[in-house]
Parts: structure tokens; sequence; C-alpha cells
């Protein structure tokens, strides 16, 4: 009898063999059995794409699933799980009474590894059908483990529609991970597989509510969960958000997918609350815009390099304003926003200090006659006025000396790679005359809020994972000192939103406006972040009106009063001054340290100097314009007027110091303080020597004079426009542009063609200047 018996099991096992190879299981692979989801840090889908079937199925593990859920799926679907062979013989025979007693199928004593082998095989409700189902089970339970089985069941089961598995369940009827279920909620979604379509809360809740509360009543029964806790439970009401499938970040999420290699969950480093909401905000920011205008937001982590919020487009479904083109990645003229990084370079070479004195007045350098953004010029200015108005000539004249290849390859060298034409770094660079893009923006800019170092950026948070590498930029303190002057710019008034109501967040900002107002730039960085805006047409068109100040900067400050930075002063106690770095009197002309000679300091700043090195104004070996100081003249003690050496006896003499200004601004300085105001005139008893300048002189043109047409003329006043003195040829502006260059002795007629006031000015090639205001009427 024993020999029969363990014959038949034999047989039994051998039969079992032959079909599990004859009927194979079909155990599905991950790249046909989920969607493909991109997710932000938190796990939550930022944007999906169906499989071939148009279905839905996030992946989920058993440990990112609430366990509220496992507790409930288990006790009320098949509480004996984890111990039978995947079928449990007393739900079998129930259910085979009832079903003989009733005369057709009412009841299959389903345990969940049966109902995973029917959803991998699905077969008719028949006898036929329910043995089948049980081979099936029997190969499942062999082939793979409890968990194995559980995991197949959580991201498989039907929940209605095209949404399959919890994960998409949650996501799709509460707004919420898996992860995060109430006892209603784990309720709710144990029952929804058993009648997907009838039970589906989007479309019948009160159906739903009466099969969530069957289940707290069986978990309370068998003392699952206690009384209160399913009291409290049912008094939750069934909702469903309707949520259609989520389209945040969709220009991330097609940049990612398109180096994905398959990988069905891309996990990003975004912030998806930040995300949307900043979506949100975007799409309202550009009604106030131009037709066919969009927008880009970078927000990145300085610490790590993670990008917390990437809007590539203000709307990515609005055709008519280019939403499908990705504005982070696009070349563009960056404007003046490359300014903060030439000035950080040059204090590291010691060019200059915080407040070196540097000219913001015409030059020309050879046929490059570039101007300022407003038009007009200032004179003297500190370095770090320069930086904050963002002038534009002090910053040639910076790049000639640093030397625009020596800066591109430190910004190449940083990850910004400017897109050159002829390939050949120029001065015009440092105006916005090459290409780059927002991501490499926020990526250099970073270096201000990592003391110097800049980092790639990262999209994904398996790239957080790996060892950072930093790239050398500025030092420390040449980064500290930059940020500190940007931080002092003032910030737009802030827009009408709630955010404008926080507590206003002090950044280190700087603008851009390409040429032509085709590219309107803000990007700013606090001890956390560091986020850039563009906004513009994608197929640069014009936008007259419209600069990096006006348009971008309020909305990079209404990005920052949303992250709510809280902070104070950018020299907070996360961010210290570096040592190298202090704070010392120095004055100008000459740029250096104050000393007790008060004749040698007409103006004196308090500067941040690097390292010690106070370097002093520049000067130039070729040319008189920015000429070597103090200088050393000897004046008689009898007369005050300035004698050649041995001309008299030196008892009679002594040596006077004179701080000159370079030439070049004598035009913006008092006239004491000019070459002729300052060196004495020459005794008349000695020859003539020093010559105190090489005067230029606007003739014909009186200062603050009117002029008007002749009579009842519809022609323009006309002037002439001619000068003597000075040396070489004469270049002449009229408000801040340049309009005439030639001989000294030409005499050019000009049409005052616009009313108000002008201004006219004259300088020659070795930097004599002159000029006049007059007022057209």
């Amino acid at each position: 009898m024993k020999r029969r018996l363990f014959s038949v099991l034999v047989a039994l096992v051998f039969c079992l063999l032959i079909l599990d190879k004859v009927f194979p299981l079909a155990l599905p692979h991950n790249d046909q059995l989920f969607a493909r989801i991109v997710v932000d840090d938190s796990g939550r889908p930022l944007r999906a794409f169906a499989d071939s079937s148009g279905v839905w199925r996030y992946p989920v593990t058993i440990e990112n699933v609430s366990s509220l859920y496992i507790e409930a799926l288990i006790n009320y679907e098949d509480k004996w799980f984890w111990y039978h062979p995947g079928v449990n013989p007393l739900s079998l025979l129930r259910a085979t009474w009832q079903n003989l007693s009733s005369g057709k199928i009412v009841s299959g004593g389903s345990t969940l590894s049966m109902q995973v082998a029917r959803l991998l095989h699905p077969h008719a409700r028949s006898l036929l059908g329910k043995s089948q189902q049980l081979l099936r089970t029997l190969q499942l339970e062999w082939r793979l483990s409890k968990a194995e089985i559980l995991t197949l069941y959580l991201n498989i089961a039907p929940f209605g529609g095209t949404i399959e598995g919890v994960q998409a369940a949650s996501f799709h009827y509460l707004n919420k991970s898996a992860a995060q279920l109430s006892h209603a909620e784990a309720a709710l979604l144990t029952v929804l597989p058993q009648a997907p379509t009838r039970l589906r809360p989007d479309i019948h809740p009160d159906l739903a509510e009466q099969a969530r509360n069957k289940v707290l009543d069986r978990l309370a029964a068998h003392k699952i969960w206690s009384e209160q806790i399913t009291i409290d439970a049912k008094q939750e009401q069934v909702y469903a958000f309707r949520n259609q499938q989520p389209k945040i970040a969709p220009l991330l999420a097609r940049r990612l997918l398109s180096h994905s290699d398959g990988q069905q969950a891309i996990k990003t480093t975004i912030n998806g609350e930040l995300q949307g909401s900043l979506e949100d905000y975007l799409q309202d920011f550009v009604q106030g815009l131009p037709n066919k205008n969009s927008a880009a937001i970078l927000v990145a982590e300085n610490k790590t390099g993670a990008v917390k919020a990437y809007l590539g487009s203000a709307n990515f479904l609005d055709d008519t304003r280019f939403g499908h083109v990705d504005m982070i990645q696009a070349k563009r003229s960056p404007g003046s926003t490359l300014k903060p990084f030439l000035f950080g370079l040059s204090l590291d070479e010691s060019l200059i200090h915080s407040h070196s004195l540097l000219a913001d007045v015409p030059r020309s350098w050879g046929d490059y006659h570039p101007g300022n953004f407003n038009g007009s010029f200032s004179g003297p200015v500190s370095a770090a006025e320069a930086l904050q108005r963002s002038l534009n000539l002090p910053f040639i004249d910076l790049l000639e000396r640093y030397g625009p290849r020596k800066f591109n390859t430190r910004l190449r060298n940083a990850g910004l790679q400017l897109s050159i034409p002829g390939h050949n770094p120029n001065l015009s660079i440092i105006l916005g005359g090459a290409g780059a893009s927002l991501e490499e923006l926020v990526t250099v800019y970073m270096a201000l809020g990592r003391e110097g170092g800049t980092t790639k950026l990262k999209y994904r948070r398996d790239e957080l994972e790996g060892s950072d590498v930093e790239r050398y930029f500025l030092s420390p303190a040449s980064a500290w000192i930059t940020r500190q002057v940007l931080s002092e710019i003032k910030r737009p008034g802030s827009l009408n939103t709630l955010a404008s109501m926080r507590k206003k967040a002090t950044l280190a900002w700087k603008t851009g406006t390409s040429f032509g107002f085709r590219d309107s730039w803000a990007i700013g960085v606090s001890k956390d972040y560091t986020i850039g805006v563009w906004v513009g047409r994608p197929d640069g068109t014009a936008q007259p009106g419209h600069s990096g100040r006006e348009t971008a900067a309020p909305l990079l400050f209404t990005v920052a009063d949303y992250l709510n930075f809280n902070v104070a002063t950018v020299d907070e106690e996360s961010y210290r001054k570096p040592i190298s770095v202090e704070k010392k009197t120095i004055c100008w002309p000459l740029g250096t340290l104050k000393t007790k000679s008060l004749e040698l300091c007409h103006r004196e700043y308090q500067a941040w100097i690097l390292d010690g090195v106070i370097p002093p104004t520049w000067h130039s070996t070729d040319s008189d314009a920015w000429q070597s100081n103090p200088i050393t003249v000897q004046v008689s003690l009898k007369t005050s007027k300035r004698v050649m050496a041995g001309c008299m006896d030196d008892q009679s003499t002594e040596a006077k110091q004179i701080a000159l200004w370079p030439k070049i601004l004598e035009p913006w300085i008092p006239y004491y303080l000019r070459r002729n105001g300052q060196i004495p005139t020459m005794d008349e008893g000695c020859d003539k020597g020093y010559s105190a300048t090489s005067s230029l002189h606007i003739m014909g043109i009186v200062d603050g004079s009117k002029f008007r047409s002749a009579g009842g003329s519809e022609h323009n006043p006309i002037v002439t426009l001619q000068a003597v003195g000075g040396e070489g040829r004469y270049h002449w502006y009229i408000n801040g542009v340049r309009r005439f260059s030639g001989k000294s002795n030409r005499i050019i007629p000009y049409p005052l063609e616009n009313k108000g006031d002008v201004q006219i000015l004259v300088i020659d090639d070795d930097g004599n200047i002159d000029y006049v205001s007059i007022l057209v009427i």
C-alpha cells in the first residue's frame, strides 16, 4: 500500500514537472510590467508613460507600501498566506460546497497566490479553468518566494480601468504614495480588486464606502485593529481626486528618458511640491508678457548640486509660447551675467580690490566702441559699484587687462562652455558676445555658495551616491567678497503675491540683458540654493523694454520668497568671512591704504582686501591716461610756484607730492582736483618743465546753452562739432552714443535730432576729454 501510494506521488510529481516544462509560467519582465515613470525626491510621480497596452503600473516593493495596507490585505484576503503552499485546502472545501450547493461558481476560495496566478494566466470561470489556476499557483509557489508573490500582487492587482497596482491606485485615487495610507485608505484599496469597476471610488463612492466598511468590520471582529480605530476610520468619507496622469517637469522627464537605457523608474532630485507650485505660478506670470514669450527657472542645491526645480518653459502644452523648447539647455547671449566672475578672478589675480578706482568713460578698443545700457557715463567708480550697477566700460577695461582667452578658459574649466563666434574670445564676451545656457550659468554661480568651487548639476538621485567632483574656480576669499558685493544690490519691487508678505530673503544676485533685448536673465545665490531665471522669446525676437532687472528679477525674487531662505545677511554664521579677507580704509586716486598725508587722500572708502594685497590704481607706460602716482614737484617757498631742479637754491624750495587722478576722469571731478588745479604754475624765473595736461576743449558750444529751430522752420537746429588741443584723432559722443571719429582739424555739422537734454562729449586718442550739456527746445 505504501509503495503504491509512493508510486502515485512520484507519478504525480513527474506529471507536474512535465506540465511545468510544456506550459512554463509566464513571469513578466519589468520592461513589460510597468509604465515608464519619472518620480521626484519623495517617489511621487512627475511624469509617466503607459505601457504598450495603455496600462498604468508604478513599480513598488513591500517596504514602500504602508504596513497598514499589508496588514489589511493579508487578514482580509488570505490570513494564512505565509503558511499555505499556495492553495488553502479549507478555503477550497468551503468554496466547493458553496458551488455544488448553488449549482454554479459563486466562490473561488482563492488565495493571494491563486489571484496572482489568474492575473498572469487568465482563465474561464469553470471547473477546468479553476484546475488550470491551481496548477499555475503551484508553479508560482515553486518558483517564487512568498515575498516575491506578494510583490507581484502589489504591482499587478486591478484597481479599475487602466489602473493596476497599489502604487498607481494610491496616486490616482488618493493623490499620495502607498506608503502614506491611513487605516480607512488601506481598507479601501484592499477591497477594490474584488470588483474594480463596480467599486471605483471616483465613479461609485457610496458602493466603495460600503465595501471599505465591510473590511473594517472584519478586521475589528478578528481583533486585527481595535474597535475604536475602525470607528474612526469609518468617519472618513470616500472621495477620489480623479487625478489625471502626472505631467510635472515634462521637459526634464523627456530629457532623462532619452538617456535612461530603458530604465522603468527614474528617481530624480526634483522637489515635486516646489516644481508643481512654480509651474502653476509661471503659467500665470507669462500672461503678463507679450505673445510668444516664454520663461525658464532652474533651482539647484549648492551643497550637492541637486536640481530641485526644472522649468524649461512656461507651459509645455502651449505651442504659441514654444512650450516644447527647453530654454534651460538653449545657448543664448548671457548679457552681463559673467561680470561677477571677472570681478572675482581679478581679485584673485590682485588686479583690483573691492573698491579699486575704475573709469566709466567713453573709450574705444580698435573698432570696438561699446557704451553703457543707460547711454550715459559716470566717470570715477569703484569696482564694486561698477559690478552692482553693471557698468560696461570698466569691465571691458578690466577684461583687457585680465585677458579674454584666460577668462574663457577659467569659465570652461568651471563648467561654462561659451559658444563664441569664430571661436576666438574677445572683449565682447563680457557683455554677452557669446552663448551660454541657463544650466551652465547656474553651475558657475553655485561657486558663490560653495566657497569658490563648482560641481556638476545632478538630476537623478543615483548621481548623489557617488563621490562629488569639485572644480576649483574662485578662491573662498574672492567668492565671499563677490557674494558680499552682489548681496548689497537692492531688490526690485516685489510682485503682488502672497509670497511677498513673507520675510524677504537677501540674495547675492545679478541680472543680464542681451543685445537687442532678446534675453532677460536673473541669477541669485543664497547659502543653500542657486536660482536661475530666463525670460524672452525662444525664437530670438527682440523684446524692447524688457530687461533683466525689470522682467526677470521680479520672477527670481518670487521664487526666492517661496523658498523662504530666511537669510538676514550674506555674512551669516554659516558662511563666515574667510580669515584672508579684511576691511581696510583706502584712498582715491591712488587706490592704496590711507596715509597721514591728506594731500594724497581725496576720497576714502572701506574696501575688502584679499591676503593683505592692496593693488594701486592702474597706470600705463604708453600713455599718461593712467599715470603713475604720486608725482613729486619742487615748489618755491617764496612764491609757492613750481620750479625746475637747480633753478633755485635748495634752501628756498621744498618737495611736494601730488596724487593725480587718471586724465580720462578729469571732466567728472572738481577743478581743484584736476591737474591744473593741483600742480602749481611754473615760476616765471624758471624754464617750463612739466606739462600739466594736454588740454582738449570744445569750441563754439557753451555749456548750458539752449537751442531751437529758427523762426517757424521745421528743420532741426544744427551745431558745429569742433575742438582744439589734445592728441591724435577726435571721437565724438552724443548722449553716450559714438557718432563720429576723425582728424582733429575736422569740422562736423550735426543736426540736433531730439528735444531735451543733450550731452556732447569729445575724447582724443590720448584719453583727454571735454564735454558740454545743452538743451534743445
